[in-house]
């Protein structure tokens, strides 16, 4: 192949496929949790990561909300879990927070790591993670359905 043509290849559009990653770190609520009697009485700062993969497609969000993953509604449903009662594991609130997540949005591969902040003082933090891979999310399916549930 001579170099014009080379050049001219090379211009040719390639067909790709990225990966979207959304984050939410460093979320950091008050949170009823543990299994020792004096976790029993009030709430302790937990602080969760998520991480949430979908299939990128060329030009897919086109700028607009309706096809993104909208962070505040996300965390508004966090919120919502957190607030539904005491939990004793952080691994237990880890699952509620990936299975609320998983069924909402069109996802394909989700991570998400509960830490208890104020466990131990030699520590910064004690947690779980854990992370999921579903089968790819099929491109019809709006991310507008956790919009409608956390309003």
């Amino acid at each position: 192949m001579s170099q014009a043509e080379d050049v001219q290849a090379a211009a040719q559009p390639r067909a790709w496929r990225g990966i979207e990653r959304v984050l939410i770190e460093g979320l950091v609520l008050e949170c009823r949790i543990g299994i020792h009697p004096h976790e029993r009485g009030g709430t302790q700062r937990v602080r969760i990561d998520i991480a949430l993969e979908r299939a990128e497609l060329p030009g897919a969000v086109d700028d607009d909300i309706r096809n993104a993953v909208c962070y505040e509604n996300v965390i508004g449903r966090v919120r919502g879990i957190v607030a539904d009662g005491h939990v004793n594991l952080v691994e237990t609130l880890a699952e509620r927070i990936a299975d609320a997540l998983c069924a909402e949005l069109p996802i394909e591969r989700l991570r998400v790591r509960v830490c208890k902040l104020d466990a131990f003082d030699h520590v910064e933090s004690v947690g779980a993670e854990i992370e999921r891979r579903l089968e790819p999310a099929r491109p019809a399916r709006a991310a507008g359905r956790l919009r409608a549930i956390a309003e």
